[in-house]
């Protein structure tokens, strides 16, 4: 008997999963719950351990492709022959023809006529939600039920352009694959006022690609004349004040360039991987969106440091090392709550301020970084925000992560200090408005009522999106992030 091995779904937004690589090979014994192989994702990095003990008799996906959730990449067999996998194989496909619906996120690693046929036929039957006005920010709040039956009559009109595309059901494998462009493609999207999910794409996993959307575009007018018709047939809601912008220059997508050596000197090249080409993306993407601006204060950590040596041992007794950060998210939380604008994201026009407070805190790997949500850090206590923090920064580091735990964060705290750095200028981590840098912290000559004293000093900056936070607002915080420390009192 042989188990099927496919890529898992790491989290309802996310469509497919690169392999980085096999940690076992073909003819190896696997045991359950071993790693087997290690996959990357735009949201985390993770090893994927065997869903069944025996011999790893075959390997679909190569160490570098992508493929979607749910595809098979692998073959175990459990009797220990590698040959009873072809055998089997026809039995174990047979009833993926009979429930196609059942196996359609995984059609396009393993083609099959017959599901495919009767796909487009199901999917129209599902509801069909209507996607929020900004595509790349629909997390950040729920849609509007005003707008819907604008979008509506807008989606299809651009339909009747992209040659009738049938809808998949919302959220499905299919349309996430649609939608999860690149950062230019839902770019132009927002600014055009266009639906992604009803262009047929071109791309790998059926991306919709900058040629698709621009195309689209293009040939959209032919459309427009059916809109009165299509309009009067039921009310719609007033459309978007926003009138569709200039398409950006093509210029603005990355481009290689010349190359930035010369014939004849000594370069070793590599390919990006996938999570650094992530970061790339969402860095220039970040600069792209909201107007940075970073502020700086000096902080007398000396009270806090005191706090610090004393409930160290009593905190190491119960297994948590207790660092800074525990009391810097402590200080945060309670700046947040005298200015809550910077735990908000804009969505399009609007500000959205979040309730909860979910602080993401960097972790730096060898291979990259990642930031791991604590949520609801505001309910924790000093003890519960240190063993957060110390799990989280662990699992990190060894790929144990889920993506859950790496998204829906509200507000970011980033500690180049811990390298020895005086202070960073952080890039904000959309679609948040505002991350906190932390300085190294030691001991420096401080002047305390006209007298030189020796005490633990570190900087604090703070990068804003200054479309939605002020400078004096973005002091102000920072301001009372320092009155918590200096005074070292902290809520339990």
């Amino acid at each position: 008997m042989s188990e099927e091995v496919k890529m898992p779904q790491m989290g309802e937004s996310i469509a497919e999963g690169t392999i980085v690589r096999w940690l076992k090979q073909v003819g190896d014994t696997v045991k359950r719950d071993e790693p087997l192989f290690e996959i990357s994702t735009d949201k985390v990095d993770a090893e994927i351990p065997s869903p069944a003990s025996g011999v790893l008799s075959e390997i679909r996906a190569k160490e570098g492709e992508t493929v979607p959730v749910n595809a098979i990449v692998a073959v175990i067999n459990g009797g220990g022959a590698q040959g009873a996998t072809a055998a089997e194989k026809p039995e174990q496909e047979a009833p993926k023809q009979e429930a196609p619906e059942q196996e359609a996120p995984g059609q396009e690693a393993a083609p099959q006529p017959q599901a495919k046929a009767s796909a487009p036929a199901e999917a129209p039957q599902a509801p069909q939600a209507p996607p929020a006005p900004t595509p790349a920010k629909a997390e950040a709040a729920p849609q509007p039920a005003a707008v819907a039956p604008a979008q509506d009559h807008a989606g299809d009109q651009q339909g009747q352009a992209a040659t009738a595309l049938p809808r998949s059901a919302p959220g499905s494998p299919e349309e996430l694959r649609r939608t999860r462009s690149s950062p230019l493609v839902r770019k132009i999207a927002e600014e055009q006022g266009v639906d992604i999910s009803r262009i047929e794409g071109t791309g790998i996993s059926g991306r919709v690609t900058k040629n698709d959307i621009l195309s689209f575009i293009e040939n959209r007018g032919a459309a427009q004349p059916a809109a009165p018709a299509e309009a009067s047939a039921q009310p719609a809601a007033p459309a978007p004040a926003r009138a569709p912008q200039p398409l950006r220059p093509p210029a603005e997508e990355p481009e290689v360039g010349p190359a930035p050596y010369s014939e004849g000197d000594r370069v070793e090249i590599e390919p990006m991987s996938i999570m650094r080409r992530r970061i790339a993306e969402r860095m220039v993407e970040s600069r792209r969106t909201s107007a940075h601006v970073t502020s700086f204060i000096e902080v007398d950590f000396t009270n806090t440091a005191k706090l610090r040596e004393k409930l160290k041992g009593e905190y190491l007794n119960q297994g948590v090392k207790l660092t800074f950060l525990p009391f810097i998210i402590k200080a945060v939380i309670e700046g947040i709550r005298k200015f809550p604008i910077v735990n908000s994201s804009v969505w399009g026009d609007q500000i959205v301020y979040k309730k909860d407070m979910n602080i993401g805190v960097a972790v730096a790997l060898d291979w990259g970084l990642i930031v791991p949500v604590v949520r609801r850090a505001d309910e924790k206590s000093l003890l519960g925000l240190a063993r957060a923090v110390n799990d989280l920064g662990e699992r990190a580091r060894n790929k144990q992560l889920k993506p859950d735990e790496v998204q829906g964060g509200t507000f970011t705290i980033t500690n180049p200090g811990v390298f020895g750095g005086l202070i960073g200028t952080p890039i904000i981590n959309q679609p948040q408005v505002a991350i906190l840098g932390v300085g190294v912290i030691k001991k420096r000559p401080w002047i305390i009522d006209d007298a030189i004293a020796i005490r633990q000093i570190g900087m604090l900056s703070l990068s804003f999106d200054h479309r939605v936070v002020d400078g004096a607002i973005a002091d102000q915080f920072l301001a009372a992030v320092r009155d918590v420390i200096e005074a070292a009192e902290y809520t339990s």
